[in-house]
């Protein structure tokens, strides 16, 4: 497996990441307030299915593209 270099990534201007988590963290709580745990991880799950999807119709289109 190849290793990532860090080093090529560079920090956005601006973007502070500690308030985005803090106001991500915010709205699941405010989601989820109120839900079972089993209710919790359903929707965690349809969250991950919906991921898997759109990463798999990316990957499609991306390789599309490519077939030549």
């Amino acid at each position: 497996m190849a290793k990532f270099d860090w080093s090529q990534i560079k920090p956005i201007p601006g973007f502070d990441s500690k308030k985005w988590l803090r106001k991500r963290r915010a709205q699941i709580q405010r989601e989820t307030a109120g839900m079972t745990d089993e209710q919790i991880r359903e929707r965690q799950r349809q969250i991950v299915e919906e991921d898997i999807r759109w990463r798999a119709e990316r990957t499609k289109a991306e390789t599309a593209g490519t077939d030549s």
